[in-house]
């Protein structure tokens, strides 16, 4: 007979936790997410640096599902750094979309023989992977963009399919870059452009709700999550204000918005488990609301989390 404590321990030890940060047994990064067939995927990279580390150690991204925003399961690795023979080392920010029945995860590396940061495109027949690459080759290389003379300015990538089926792609570090994609989701369909929003950091972010496109973005540094509104996937943007504080203890709080079951959640990162830090950070995630004129209500942080919202048939 198994005890009920047993079986609590094994739910814990998978990474479950019901309220914030989302999982208590590893550090967790740079969530992005996507709502399938009634359940949410939460991807995030994991933070493996020590207590010491002067920097970053990430190889791997792991995803989590849940049913209900509340308790999660761990799906395991589907992909790391190794996916992209042409990489080295970083598995940073990523982002994840479903078209033509595959699962397209964008995700920033090292290059191997181009100084800077990349991006890739892998591709999957699941959400939970096995994730294989799609192109065999970088679609952005640092080479490729001269806004700034730093090697981290092709990250963070954010991937939006409009309603007409264009998908477009965003990106970038101080600079906001965005360009089309095919309708193969591995090529760019024209040249990349750039465009201006106050006080870009990193980490964009585009979604839609009634019309109205959303741009999001990491404001300043440290950061806080700020966003603007236009009515096309390129803007023009008006200046809304902002979603989130900054952290506490990290100067990063990378974000994703997704609607879930009748409610729309934000995701984020902080550094709130013990031991955490600037490179060893952690996911959490709270319920993010609409005022009547569509702007953005403010969004605290919270140790609870949003209350479950179980999706009917899910599983």
């Amino acid at each position: 007979m198994i005890k009920p404590c047993l079986v609590a321990l094994a739910v814990l030890a998978s990474g479950a936790h019901a309220g914030n940060p989302l999982f208590r047994d590893i550090y967790t990064a740079d969530p992005a997410a996507l709502v399938d067939n009634g359940r949410v995927y939460l991807y995030v990279g994991k933070d493996d640096a020590a207590p010491d580390s002067p920097t970053y150690v990430m190889n791997e991204w792991r995803v989590y599902s849940s049913c209900d925003m509340k308790n999660w399961r761990d799906d395991g690795a589907p992909l790391n750094v190794k996916t992209f023979a042409w990489a080295k080392k970083d598995a940073w920010a990523s982002d994840i979309t479903k078209r033509h029945g595959k699962y397209w995860f964008y995700a920033t590396v090292a290059h191997n023989t181009i100084p800077g940061k990349a991006i890739g495109v892998a591709v999957s027949d699941s959400p939970t992977g096995p994730f294989r690459d799609a192109l065999g080759k970088a679609l952005i290389t640092n080479d490729m963009t001269k806004e700034t003379d730093i090697g981290w300015d092709d990250i963070d990538p954010a991937i939006f399919v409009d309603d007409d089926g264009q998908a477009w792609l965003y990106w970038g570090n101080r600079v906001l870059k965005y360009a089309k994609l095919k309708d193969n989701m591995t090529e760019l369909d024209g040249p990349i452009h750039t465009q201006g929003v106050d006080k870009f950091e990193e980490a964009a972010y585009l979604h839609k709700r009634k019309g109205i496109y959303y741009l999001s973005w990491s404001r300043e540094f440290p950061e806080e999550t700020a966003y603007a509104t236009g009515p096309a996937a390129t803007g023009p943007w008006t200046y809304r204000g902002v979603i989130m504080a900054k952290n506490e203890k990290v100067k990063t709080i990378h974000h994703a918005i997704v609607d879930f079951n009748g409610k729309s959640y934000i995701f984020y990162h902080n550094a709130k488990l013990p031991g955490g830090g600037e490179y060893r950070r952690s996911a959490a995630v709270e319920e993010l609301h609409y005022q009547d004129d569509g702007t953005i209500a403010f969004v605290p942080q919270t140790a609870d989390g949003p209350a479950a919202n179980p999706a009917p048939g899910c599983r």
